[in-house]
């Protein structure tokens, strides 16, 4: 029986950053073999706090126990040492090493050649590899490099990292932002079974859903301040987002009836083709009108971003017309396509929607450095960069420790994304692009979000929804479109499709386009 009554204890823990307070005198008790839920706004303090637990940072007040032992973490391999691992929001991998090299790194199997020169027995490593995978359900191929699998596999091959490591402490920091669906549900059941072998599990998340379905409690900041520790399974999830939020949060999006204008984007009989020369996109046609929000639904990796992409320039592309407001634009660059009037809110916000070491000021102005006001006569004026991203500071509520000034890699991924968001909704574009506009954001800022995307439609905007949230399409679109493997099975008005419908097309097995529209008015 263990002497102790907590495994992990963070006592009235402060600790502070230029121009903002992470987290402000926040104490919390986890007990062994729970699943303990970290809930909070996007920059709520999250993250920093499992940072000082895992060695990262140092806090500036207060003390952190381990099994009852008081402890200073002086970095992650000190808190490795005592048994915690943590899988990052951004993983920590080596693109070009494989699967098993990741893994044991630092911790390297080592055997002796010619009985003297030791050398990395990588025979072992896979060996040791594949079996770890099996006996916990996350089976990898230990020779694979990482550069050549999916987000989901690089996941396992984090969580790999702290088992091999005899973790038993283990901190998830949003580890569903990147998955899909399924892949969601595969994890979270990895999670309770890594719970059920013992292991203590500390999840830092917004989403409600998830915490309701595994977590035992759940602990609320915000702004850095600890709000309350719930009982999740006596808890509604509506309670919980209004205290993360600090406000009432309407889980339906609020919109009238569209009224569509002229067309102002059609694009026919367009085709995409990967770096290997497969076609991923084929012979998508469809138009977008004034006041229209189009979604286009499917399961991840049917080629719905590559057309989002093509759109904006990103990607080569074959297409018979694709016209914005009656202008033929297939030949144009990306900047020319940004100047006659296309917005575009990348899935990868990191790589394509931001340069991370610029400013804040300086990203909100990416798309327009070169006109006046930012520019007069070839010379950056910063009294304009300044004064234009204060005020989008302020009005899409972005959270940066030194406004302005902040380094973009210094915030949390959700107030990167509204970065994003408020630069391209600035541009007043006929056309807007948004592609999983809300992956990673928390409750209140999906909310804010919708609301956003909507009040562009009602100013006459039109609307490209690319979204893996079948919730977010149902709630959002006016038109529907339903992707499977690089083709469109059906479009149709919202209303007039169920979910289920949906899903079904976005697998495969709905009825396709013009012959089930035919159908259904026999």
């Amino acid at each position: 029986m263990a002497d102790y009554e907590y495994i992990v204890e963070m006592r009235h823990i402060t600790k502070r950053f230029p121009g903002i307070v992470a987290n402000d005198d926040v104490s919390i008790s986890i007990r062994e073999g729970e699943i303990y839920a970290l809930l909070g706004e996007n920059g709520a303090g999250k993250s920093t706090l499992m940072s000082m637990l895992f060695g990262m940072y140092e806090p500036d007040e207060g003390e952190i126990l381990i099994r009852g032992e008081k402890v200073k973490l002086e970095s992650p391999n000190h808190a490795t040492k005592l048994n915690i691992g943590m899988v990052h929001q951004h993983f920590k991998l080596v693109s070009n090493y494989t699967v098993a090299e990741n893994i044991v790194m630092g911790m390297e199997p080592v055997k002796k050649v010619l009985g003297c020169i030791p050398v990395v027995d990588l025979k072992k490593a896979n060996r040791e590899i594949l079996e770890l995978s099996k006996r916990y359900g996350l089976e990898v191929n230990p020779t694979d490099r990482i550069d050549s699998i999916n987000v989901s596999t690089q996941q396992r091959v984090e969580i790999l990292k702290m088992l091999y490591r005899e973790a038993e402490i283990l901190i998830f920091d949003e580890p569903t932002a990147v998955l899909t669906p399924q892949e969601i549900d595969f994890l979270l059941d990895i999670i309770k079974g890594l719970r059920d072998a013992g292991k203590t599990i500390i999840l830092i998340t917004h989403k409600l859903e998830e915490i309701k379905r595994i977590a035992d409690r759940c602990a609320i900041l915000n702004r850095g301040k600890l709000i309350d520790v719930l009982d999740v399974a006596q808890t509604s999830t509506k309670k919980m987002a209004n205290l993360m939020v600090g406000r009432e949060v309407a889980f339906e999006t609020d919109k009238t009836p569209a009224t569509f204008g002229d067309v102002v984007f059609a694009v026919k009989n367009l085709n995409v083709y990967n770096r290997q020369n497969f076609r991923v996109v084929k012979d998508v046609s469809f138009e977008i009108h004034a006041g229209e929000i189009l979604a286009i639904a499917g399961v991840a990796g049917n080629g719905q971003v590559e057309i989002a992409d093509a759109i904006a320039g990103l990607v080569e592309s074959k297409a018979e017309s694709m016209t914005l407001n009656g202008e033929e634009i297939s030949v144009l660059s990306i900047r020319e396509r940004t100047e006659k009037g296309i917005s575009y809110i990348p899935e990868d916000r990191q790589n394509i929607g931001l340069v991370m070491d610029f400013t804040v000021s300086e990203n909100l102005a990416l798309k327009e450095y070169y006109k006046e006001p930012f520019c007069r006569k070839g010379v950056l004026q910063e009294k304009a960069f300044a004064g234009n991203s204060e005020a989008l500071i302020e009005k899409y509520d972005i959270r940066s420790g030194q406004g302005s000034n902040t380094v973009v890699r210094s915030m949390s991924g959700g107030n990167q994304q509204k970065a994003i968001i408020a630069r391209e909704i600035e541009l007043s574009s006929p056309l807007m692009i948004f592609v999983q506009p809300t992956r990673g954001l928390d409750i209140g800022a999906i909310e804010n979000i919708h609301r956003q995307i909507i009040a562009q439609r009602d100013q006459g905007k039109a609307i490209l929804l690319v979204s893996l949230e079948l919730d977010e399409i149902m709630n959002c679109a006016d038109t529907i479109a339903v992707i499977y493997n690089g083709e469109i099975q059906k479009i149709a008005p919202a209303e007039s499709l169920t979910s289920n419908e949906v899903g079904e097309f976005m697998m495969g097995v709905g009825r396709r386009g013009k012959a089930g529209e035919e159908e259904a008015k026999a």
